[in-house]
């Protein structure tokens, strides 16, 4: 019997490992990752942005400016610096540069280039820095005309995703125009057209192959290739460009050969720069900034039509007549505005100045003391008041005022010293008699004449109400003073004076029109009487040189200030009213010996322009005659509170009137409200017509 067969020794039990748990607990986590991955991404996709959704930014073309005859006046810049042109007024050179240079593969992909990126990755990479970027054209398109607030990866895939929406909206060529229509070209170039001005003097149809290769490198680092301020670098880059198209295929080797050895040859245009008007377009543009229906804003963006209401031949008149005058260089300057009464509208501002000198509008700008051309201003508070020019007399003599004790006294004589004793205000202004002017704003009320002088037209320059307003005192504009003498010459019917006629954008919609309804601030009555007496200086006053040649009715006064700084002529037709000032604007310099004139004042050179330029301005125009008030004047009692003001011998050209000897009276006044701040000292002193006046309070 066989031994039985040895039995096998039970196996041992290993103890269980945990490998089986752990893996169902990956795969458990896997499938909540990826389920809140899934839900993330479709909620990230639902939340990508659309073309429609987002907010385009409004890229504005350059503004064109145009005077009354429709001539253009040159390019108002918008806040960047762009002409918006069409795809067959850009260079095929310049397409070409551009694709070759920054999105080789643009006519295969869709918008997005994972090839690019995967290129531009692994040349980063090698670089150990960022030396190319992965952004299509249009993606680079995307970036510039659409705000998308997000930043790095999140913003590139939101780019990628609206580029993509981009392609299948447009056509590659439409893309590619507006591509070069908006990228930045250095030196407030934006667009191509912009670029080949700025760099070229040219249109961007007529880049040659150099000049677009050029272009076509600058948008990745204008300010490194700017070729005006590093040319080397801008050479390096052009061949850059330049093998990219041989590369390419676009051009061939002699091509690019020949292409690298021509020159930079820049030429820096004058298209956005030049402008026949400088100082006129920029009052245009002022105007425009202060418009509700345009705005500051408006202005930046750009694009707009704008008619003016500058008249190219009375501006050029202007000029002329300044020039026939002022002959000599060292002569002072001059500056002349004129403005159609009805309407506002100027149709002539101009000075001897140069813009590309000294950007500073004499016209518009300045603020010079008037003279006497201030006094009608107090003649028409005068006559509002019920003062009657013809029958209300004051003396003509030496005259000091002092209103209290605290200030200092006043003393103001007339030009050349000679008074004509008892006179009436009418003759007193034909006169222009100082110390009469200074009687009568004392009674009329200096914060009156202020007001006077706001309602008329001057709501620029700040005036204080003190008695030596009367004669100047304030600096004001040519434009201001022209804008008041408009309101007497249309009866008393103010009207902003206006530059611009009209404004459309670029489809042709009207966006604002000349504002033709003025405002009667004074009676008829009153801007008549005015007229009447100034009508008369233009015969027998201090105006007569200025008396237009054909005999037309006109209305007109002279002023200069102390020691002949300042001389002005203002006048008016019932269709044109005109203000000439003449002085040396960066200093109160006398002028003496002027194109053979001794001391210059009002009835002598600024006279002389204002004829000269009016008979040229109205020459072959039928006369108008001034129309009759509908509202003639209710003259009231009045006796000035110096009616008995006693003088001493007053001597005249033609009489001595010998008064009881006695010394020039002081004279104390009560406290009276409109009055009340005659006591303040005014900043300057100003006499009118050549006169000398002490410090005034």
């Amino acid at each position: 019997m066989s031994e039985p067969a040895p039995r096998r020794p039970p196996r041992q039990k290993r103890p269980r490992r945990p490998f089986a748990s752990t893996l169902v607990l990956l795969a458990f986590v896997a499938v909540i990752a990826a389920g809140a991955f899934l839900y993330g991404a479709s909620r990230y996709v639902n939340h990508l942005p659309t073309l429609n959704a987002i907010k385009a930014r409004e890229i504005g073309a350059n503004s064109e400016v145009y005077d009354a005859r429709g001539a253009s006046l040159g390019v108002l810049a918008n806040e960047e610096n762009r002409q918006p042109v069409t795809s067959n007024q850009i260079s095929p050179w310049m397409k070409k540069g551009t694709v070759a240079i920054e999105d080789r593969r643009y006519y295969e992909h869709g918008g997005v280039d994972p090839q690019g990126i995967a290129r531009a990755l692994v040349k980063n990479v090698m670089a150990g820095r960022v030396v190319q970027g992965g952004s299509t054209l249009t993606q680079q398109l995307i970036s510039q005309i659409y705000i998308v607030k997000q930043h790095t990866i999140d913003r590139k895939l939101r780019e990628a995703v609206l580029a993509v929406q981009l392609e299948d909206r447009f056509t590659k060529d439409e893309i590619l125009t507006a591509y070069l229509n908006t990228v930045f070209y250095g030196n407030n170039a934006y667009g191509v057209e912009a670029a080949a001005q700025t760099y070229f003097a040219k249109s961007a149809k007529k880049l040659t192959l150099p000049q677009a290769a050029l272009l076509s490198g600058l948008p990745q680092l204008p300010s490194t290739y700017d070729p005006y301020q590093n040319p080397e670098a801008a050479l390096k880059r052009r061949a850059q460009v330049l093998k990219a198209m041989r590369e390419t295929g676009v051009i061939t080797a002699q091509q690019e050969r020949t292409a690298n050895a021509t020159k930079l040859n820049l030429k820096r245009g004058r298209v956005y720069g030049k402008v026949s008007e400088s100082f006129f377009v920029r009052y245009v543009a002022e105007e425009l900034s202060k418009d509700p229906d345009i705005g500051s804003a408006g202005v930046r963006a750009g694009g707009l039509q704008i008619t003016t209401t500058l008249d190219p031949k009375l501006q050029a008149k202007a000029r002329a007549a300044m020039r026939s005058v002022l002959k000599t260089p060292g002569d002072p300057d001059a500056a002349i505005v004129s403005i159609r009464p009805k309407t506002g509208e100027i149709v002539a501002m101009a000075s001897t100045r140069y813009f590309r000198k000294d950007q500073f509008d004499l016209a518009s700008q300045g603020r010079r003391q008037p003279g006497s051309t201030f006094k009608p201003i107090t003649l028409a508070t005068a006559i509002e008041q019920g003062i009657d020019p013809s029958a209300t007399t004051y003396m003509s003599a030496p005259f000091s005022w002092k209103p209290d004790d605290n200030s200092p006294m006043w003393d103001v004589s007339t030009a050349g010293g000679n008074y004509a004793g008892p006179v009436s205000l009418e003759n007193a202004t034909l006169a222009s008699d100082n110390t009469v002017y200074a009687q009568l704003a004392i009674d009329v009320g200096p914060a009156n004449i202020v007001d006077m002088a706001k309602r008329l037209g001057v709501r620029t320059s700040p005036l204080q109400a003190v008695p030596s307003l009367t004669l100047g005192a304030d600096g004001v504009s040519p434009l201001e003073m022209a804008t008041v003498y408009a309101t007497f010459a249309n009866g008393g019917i103010y009207h902003p004076p206006t530059a611009i006629n009209e404004v459309t954008d670029a489809d042709g919609q009207v966006l604002l029109k000349s504002r033709t309804a003025g405002v009667r601030v004074i009676q008829d009555g009153v801007a008549a009487e005015v007229t009447r007496i100034l009508g008369e200086n233009m015969r027998s006053g201090t105006g007569t040189g200025a008396l237009m040649s054909d005999d037309r009715p006109e209305a007109g006064k002279t002023g200069t200030t102390d020691n002949h700084t300042d001389a002005w002529f203002c006048g008016y037709t019932p269709t044109l009213a005109t203000c000439v000032w003449i002085g040396y604007p960066d200093e109160t310099k006398p002028m003496y010996g002027i194109e053979g004139v001794g001391a210059v004042s009002g009835p002598t050179l600024p006279a002389d322009i204002w004829h000269i330029f009016m008979d040229s301005a109205l020459a072959g125009t039928p006369p108008v005659s001034f129309p009759a008030p509908k509202k003639p004047v209710d003259w009231s009692s009045f006796e000035s509170q110096f009616a008995n003001r006693v003088v001493s011998t007053v001597s005249t050209p033609d009489l001595t009137l010998t008064m009881p000897p006695q010394q020039t009276v002081t004279v104390t006044l009560p406290p009276v409200e409109t009055q009340a701040t005659t006591a303040q000292p005014a900043p300057a002193v100003t006499a009118a017509d050549g006169a000398t006046t002490a410090p005034v309070p």
